[in-house]
């Protein structure tokens, strides 16, 4: 019923775990998207401005510019203001959801709660209501 799109969908990875970072995008590369990766909120920041993804996936402990400040700025942008966020980390105290969601996320997802494959379904599935509707 639902029509796939043919187009790929890039996707931005700010992690700074190489190991999950390397994971995820294997796992959505395979799955036909189109990924960018970024070890640190700066250039997180940098990449979302330059290369304007279609979504990013935004760990919060990050060195240098946390991930909050990187959601902050991505939303306080005319430019980037739309690009849906989730927010994938190991805060997963109700303060750090409830922040993180205030600010503009999109969705916030505990790693250690959630398999690549359903970080993969979540992605899907805010692509499909911010694009093709």
């Amino acid at each position: 019923m639902s029509q796939e799109t043919t187009t790929p969908t890039s996707v931005l990875i700010v992690e700074d775990d190489r190991f999950l970072r390397d994971l995820i995008q294997q796992k959505l590369t395979k799955e036909g998207f189109t990924t960018i990766s970024a070890v640190d909120g700066e250039e997180g920041l940098k990449i979302t401005k330059e290369q304007k993804p279609h979504l990013v996936l935004l760990d919060l402990i990050l060195p240098g510019m946390d991930g909050f400040e990187v959601l902050r700025k991505i939303k306080s942008d005319p430019e980037t203001a739309a690009t849906p966020v989730v927010v994938l980390s190991n805060l997963g105290q109700k303060e750090d959801m409830d922040r993180a969601m205030k600010i503009g996320a999109d969705d916030f997802m505990v790693k250690a709660h959630f398999t690549p494959t359903e970080i993969i379904s979540k992605v899907r599935s805010i692509l499909k209501e911010k694009y093709f509707q």
